[in-house]
């Protein structure tokens, strides 16, 4: 099976689901792709890159998320590590953590047990650079409305809803991906 192949099962063509979950993925993959230009000498997987950002979402159908066109049983949170066993399941191995690991900036083990979140107890947190590059370009789209890169003012706003920790780790990223020139 092939990304699209998995794509087009989970999401069918001409549903307003499909078109929603191509036109955040397409972006995530773009900005991910422009990020792992920059980085050249740092080696990206252009291609690991490419699939597994089209790939990162793939769990959402199986949560329940109505303005996104996706009425599954689980809370939207779950989308991660569901859409990482999905990806196990069908091939992906390489490329699943990144589904898991995208949410957020990453999730620690404590976060998820203090907040009490329905996810697995472990440390959910991007460990390779193309899961990192996912997550931060993850970020920028939003799944409804336009498909324009928000400004990371934006981003960190939304992110301090979830804490301190959450914000210095996209910071983080942004750091590492884009870093300013001196």
């Amino acid at each position: 099976m092939t990304p699209d192949e998995l794509i087009r099962e989970c999401y069918p063509p001409g549903t307003k689901g499909h078109e929603i979950y191509i036109r955040h993925a397409d972006a995530v993959a773009q900005k991910a792709l422009t990020i792992g230009d920059k980085l050249r000498h740092l080696k990206p997987r252009l291609d690991l890159l490419e699939n597994a950002a089209r790939l990162h979402d793939i769990g959402i159908f199986l949560t329940h998320a109505p303005k996104i066109e996706c009425y599954g049983p689980m809370p939207y949170i779950c989308h991660g590590f569901l859409g990482r066993f999905l990806l196990e399941q069908n091939g992906f191995k390489v490329m699943a953590p990144v589904c898991e690991r995208h949410v957020g900036a990453g999730l620690t083990r404590n976060y998820i047990w203090e907040k009490r979140l329905p996810l697995p107890v472990r440390d959910m947190l991007p460990e390779t650079l193309e899961e990192k590059i996912v997550c931060y370009a993850d970020k920028f789209f939003s799944k409804t409305g336009k498909i324009e890169a928000k400004p990371v003012d934006q981003i960190i706003q939304t992110l301090k809803h979830h804490g301190q920790e959450v914000v210095d780790r996209f910071i983080e990223l942004q750091h590492l991906l884009e870093p300013i020139p001196s």
